[in-house]
C-alpha cells in the first residue's frame, strides 16, 4: 500500500467509471499520449521500469512491463537501484533485468521513456539523482500513482500539471505547491512528463502509451488480448472520499489478527505476470491476507513476458489457493475481487477496490 494511504488507513469508493470500460475518443487530446521518436541508433524507444530494491508497487511495476512487452512496440527493461532481488509490495518478489548502473554502461544515452511506479522510500537518493539524469538525456519521465513523488522529489514536476492516487493529491499540494494537481482524469501529459491517477490506471495509461508509439490498431489489438475494450483517460476524482466508518473498518481488519490468513499464488514458467500482479494486489489490499507465491523447490520462474520471479515459498497443505486461469488478464481483478468478497464481505472488497482506485463493473463486488 502507497505510504501515504497505508498511514491514514485511507478508504473511500469509486461509483460510476470503470477505468477499463470508458469510452476511448479518437482525437480526443486528453486521452492521448505522445512521445518523441527513439534516440538515434533504436528503431524503436527503449523503455525502462525502475524499482528501488526495498519495494515498488506490484501493479505499478509489472502492469507497464507486461502491457509494452507484449504489445511489441518497444524495448522493455526492468531496473533496480542496486543488484539483488526487488521486493515488490505485498507478494511478489522479482530480480530486475540491469541495476541503474549497469544500464548505464551500456545505454549512455539513457532510455526513451522511464516509468516511475510508487516505491517505498519516494525519497531514496540513488532514484531520484538517476531519474534526474534521465530527464537531462531527454528520456519521457512517466510516473505511475504515487510514483508522483519521487518524480516531484526530484524537482522535475515544477511548474507542471500532474495527477497521483486520490488519497495522496492534499498531501502533494502541500508539499509541492508549484505543481498544479489535477483531478478528473485518469492519466495526463504535460510535456515530457506523464502522471496517472491510482493503481489500476497503470493499464489505460499503458495502452495509451502503446497508441502513441505504434498505433492505434496495435494498441486495441494488446487491449483485447488482456480483455480490455477501451483505456480513456476519464475519470471522477470527487467519486473518492474518506469515512469514519471506513476508516474504523480498516483499523478493526488490521487488529484482528486472529482472522488474518497467508494464501498461495503458484507460479511457475510462462505464468501471465499482469493477471498474477492483479490478483495478488486484490487480495493483499483485503488487510486479512498475506499472499506469497508458490512452487516446488522456490525455484525461479520466467513470466509469459520475461519477468523473473523469486517464489517465497513452497505449496503448504491447508492453505487456501487464489483461484486463477488463463484467460485475459483484466478480467481476473474483477474474478478476485469476487471470490475475496465471497470469502472475507463486502468491507475487505471495499479496501481492496479503494486501494486500487477501481470500481468494479455493477454487482461484482456484492457476489
Amino acid at each position: 500500500m502507497h505510504s501515504q494511504f497505508a498511514a491514514a488507513s485511507v478508504v473511500a469508493i469509486a461509483i460510476t467509471l470503470h477505468p477499463f470500460a470508458a469510452e476511448a475518443h479518437p482525437g480526443h487530446d486528453r486521452d492521448h499520449l505522445s512521445v518523441p521518436a527513439p534516440k538515434a541508433g533504436r528503431a524503436r524507444p527503449l523503455v525502462v521500469v525502475v524499482a528501488e530494491n526495498r519495494g515498488a508497487e506490484t501493479t505499478d511495476f509489472a502492469i507497464p512491463y507486461g502491457v509494452l512487452k507484449e504489445a511489441g512496440v518497444t524495448d522493455v527493461r526492468s531496473l533496480s537501484t542496486e543488484a539483488g532481488p526487488v521486493q515488490l509490495r505485498r507478494s511478489i518478489k522479482v530480480m530486475a533485468d540491469q541495476t541503474l548502473g549497469q544500464f548505464d554502461a551500456v545505454e549512455p544515452a539513457g532510455a526513451d521513456i522511464v516509468i516511475v511506479p510508487a516505491q517505498v522510500d519516494p525519497k531514496d537518493r540513488a532514484l531520484i539523482t538517476w531519474i534526474q539524469a534521465q530527464a537531462a538525456k531527454g528520456a519521457t519521465i512517466v510516473s505511475v500513482c504515487e510514483g508522483a513523488r519521487v518524480v516531484a522529489n526530484a524537482g522535475l514536476l515544477k511548474g507542471k500539471r500532474a495527477v497521483t492516487h486520490w488519497s495522496a493529491i492534499n498531501d502533494l499540494a502541500k508539499t509541492n505547491p508549484d505543481t498544479t494537481w489535477v483531478r478528473d482524469q485518469r492519466h495526463l501529459q504535460d510535456g515530457a512528463f506523464i502522471s496517472t491517477t491510482g493503481v489500476t490506471a497503470s493499464i489505460p495509461m499503458s495502452l495509451a502509451l502503446v497508441e502513441a508509439i505504434g498505433g492505434h490498431l496495435i494498441a486495441q489489438a494488446t487491449a483485447a488480448k488482456f480483455g480490455v475494450t477501451h483505456w480513456s483517460a476519464d475519470h471522477r476524482t470527487a467519486d473518492f472520499q474518506l469515512t469514519k466508518a471506513d476508516i474504523a473498518t480498516a483499523v478493526g481488519s488490521a487488529a484482528a489478527v486472529w482472522t488474518h490468513e497467508t494464501v498461495e499464488a503458484p507460479v511457475s514458467d510462462g505464468v501471465d505476470e499482469v493477471a498474477l500482479a492483479l490478483r495478488a494486489d486484490a487480495w493483499g489490499r483485503s488487510y486479512r491476507t498475506k499472499v506469497v507465491t508458490t512452487n516446488a523447490g522456490r525455484t525461479p520462474v520466467r513470466s509469459r513476458r520475461g519477468l523473473t520471479i523469486l517464489p517465497d515459498a513452497e505449496a503448504r497443505n491447508g492453505r487456501y489457493v487464489i483461484p486463477g486461469n488463463a484467460g485475459p488478464a483484466a478480467p481476473q481483478l474483477d474474478m478476485a475481487i469476487s471470490v475475496m468478497g465471497k470469502r472475507y464481505g463486502p468491507a475487505a472488497v471495499r479496501l481492496a477496490t479503494i486501494g486500487l482506485e477501481y470500481d468494479p463493473p455493477a454487482g461484482e463486488a456484492a457476489r
